[in-house]
């Protein structure tokens, strides 16, 4: 993780200025007074009128160079927050994407959403506006002081006692606001994250009539949420209404006791007024600073948050010198590979070879571990045991975007963009800007005849997750998706659960005309492996059975039960039919 000193130091010479400009700002400010001063000593008191308008004219003239430089340094600094905001959750979001699938597996959405955005919005009013006020307090109460020092030292007394006061009173607010933020944060992200579940899932939560259970479970989380933002505001009213009582007090003390000295002769009337002026001015700093202290503690508590994601570290990296294929054939091999996660075995002694443009198919129960073998196959995860290859490389050895590049997956959790049916398609050939290539992508998998059907047809906008869209259709164009991305290896895992017997054949069929592809076809049908040129049957993560669609029917095996529980009775059906 950058250090916000980084970010800062990046713009020194725009903090620089900012900085000059607010300087500037407040040495008006002080300038004011001792303006009032003679005009009370001299023209007044004296009765100088012809400095009356020159006076006037200074006054004038302070008010503005006091809004050019105040535009200017509020401005720059909301620019500076702006960019450092711009550019830190740009960086987060970098280092999150490179993060490894298995810390997605334990980081609910939500809490990310609470750090891209929320978190990464407090430090950016710290280092912008809020920034800002807290240089100008700095700045302001310093030349105030000097200012009542050099006009009365026993008249500053009483402000230089009441200011550490008032800090102590600062610092014991930002003490127990740290860990109230620290909570709120969290908390925070538990809310967005069962607000997203919920509206991601609305229709699962209709079907199920769970709308009362889910309006109850996000209520908890929000009261949760109102308790600790009480919790805060308790804190800050139990210690601001101090400061404005000290603050309050500091102009009547002014005007008794620097009465009292005009008295006795030891200022004049016009350095009264100037004096009540900057006692006037020191007040909003102190106020302020609880304000601050809170908006401040807000920040430190979200820096800490984005420090705990950046010292997460990618599982699955590549090698410092990584070996970079100059073509990949598609041959994948898999060498006695055995994986477990979470400390439960998944796969154990999986080995088969498959040549480049050839099929395999894998088939077994729910939770055999086909999908493993995916996910090994892309590395987003790696086996504990064993080797895999392509093109006989080791693929630890080589760059997860060419591993990643040369396989185009077809998933049976189908994820589609909010996007327009075209981009999906052209997810992996952003590049490309041929129609074409999303027409016979769609052509391929018997999407393009219902597509064309829509109003604004390739252009027409899927709603979020492909809502709008049937199961079937969704699929297709997961498979155009694939279809498009042209790479060595296909990989369809359950790709046709949701079509009907007569789009499926219509599939396969031109699945079988793809030439030059490696393909790898898990599925619950046998009519989706039945082709393959080997078939793997696994059971408890190991392959019971292994060979052509005839040799495992010849086995009188797994293979065959799941063959005659899908066509038995069809099989028993053709065998009774006797023609007239």
């Amino acid at each position: 993780m950058k250090k916000l000193s980084s970010y800062i130091l990046r713009y020194w010479y725009a903090y620089l200025f900012a900085i000059v400009c607010l300087l500037l700002q407040v040495s008006l400010d002080m300038l004011a007074p001792q303006v009032t001063r003679r005009i009370v000593d001299e023209v007044i008191g004296e009765g100088a009128i012809d400095l009356l308008m020159p006076l006037l004219l200074t006054i004038f003239a302070i008010g503005v160079g006091r809004c050019v430089f105040g535009y200017t340094k509020e401005f720059t600094f909301d620019c500076l927050g702006s960019k450092i905001g711009t550019d830190m959750r740009r960086n987060l979001f970098r280092h999150i994407q490179k993060l490894s699938i298995n810390y997605f597996d334990n980081t609910n959405t939500g809490e990310l959403m609470s750090r891209v955005k929320d978190d990464v919005d407090n430090i950016w009013g710290a280092l912008g506006y809020i920034g800002m006020l807290i240089l100008e307090v700095i700045f302001h109460t310093v030349i105030v002081i000097y200012c009542m020092l050099h006009i009365s030292v026993k008249l500053a007394i009483m402000p230089l006692v009441m200011m550490p006061v008032v800090a102590v009173i600062a610092i014991l607010m930002e003490k127990r606001l740290d860990k109230v933020y620290e909570d709120i944060s969290d908390e925070n992200a538990k809310l967005n994250t069962v607000a997203q579940e919920n509206l991601a899932g609305v229709r699962t939560v209709k079907a199920f009539a769970r709308e009362k259970h889910e309006i109850t479970k996000f209520l908890s989380h929000n009261k949760r949420y109102y308790e600790l933002n009480m919790r805060q505001s308790k804190v800050f009213i139990r210690y601001q209404p101090l400061v404005q009582f000290i603050t309050r007090l500091l102009p009547i003390f002014v005007i008794i006791y620097g009465g009292y000295l005009k008295i006795q002769g030891e200022i004049s009337l016009g350095e009264l007024a100037a004096f009540t002026e900057y006692a006037n001015n020191i007040i909003w700093p102190m106020e302020m600073l609880g304000w601050l202290s809170n908006s401040f503690a807000s920040a430190v508590a979200s820096n800490k948050k984005l420090k705990k994601i950046y010292n997460e570290k990618a599982s699955i990296t590549e090698k410092e010198k990584p070996v970079i294929l100059p073509e990949v054939a598609g041959r994948v091999t898999f060498e006695h590979v055995s994986f477990g996660l979470d400390g439960k075995e998944i796969l154990k002694d999986i080995s088969f070879d498959l040549p480049a443009g050839k099929t395999i198919g894998i088939m077994g129960a729910t939770g055999s571990g086909k999908s493993s073998i995916i996910t090994l196959l892309q590395r987003f995860y790696d086996a504990q045991e064993g080797e895999i290859r392509l093109d006989g490389v080791p693929i630890r050895d080589l760059t997860l975007r060419q591993l990643r590049k040369s396989i185009s997956p077809v998933m049976q959790d189908v994820f589609l963009f909010s996007d327009t049916i075209n981009s999906n398609v052209k997810l992996g050939k952003r590049a490309s800007t041929h129609n074409d290539l999303v027409r016979t992508a769609l052509e391929r998998a018997q999407a393009k005849d219902f597509i064309e059907n829509m109003e604004e047809q390739y252009e027409t906008q899927i709603g979020e997750r492909g809502v709008g869209l049937s199961g079937g259709q969704k699929q297709r164009i997961s498979m155009a998706r694939a279809f498009a991305k042209k790479s060595p290896i296909l990989v369809l895992d359950d790709s046709t659960s949701a079509l009907d017997m007569e789009t499926e054949h219509q599939i396969q069929e031109n699945l079988l005309q793809v030439e030059g592809t490696t393909k790898i076809v898990i599925a619950h049908r046998i009519s989706a492996v039945r082709h393959a040129d080997e078939i793997l049957v696994l059971k408890d993560g190991g392959i019971a059975e292994r060979g052509t669609h005839e040799e495992l029917l010849a086995q009188k095996g797994l293979y065959y039960d799941t063959y005659m529980a899908q066509y038995g009775e069809t099989l028993q059906q053709l065998q009774g039919f006797v023609p007239v």
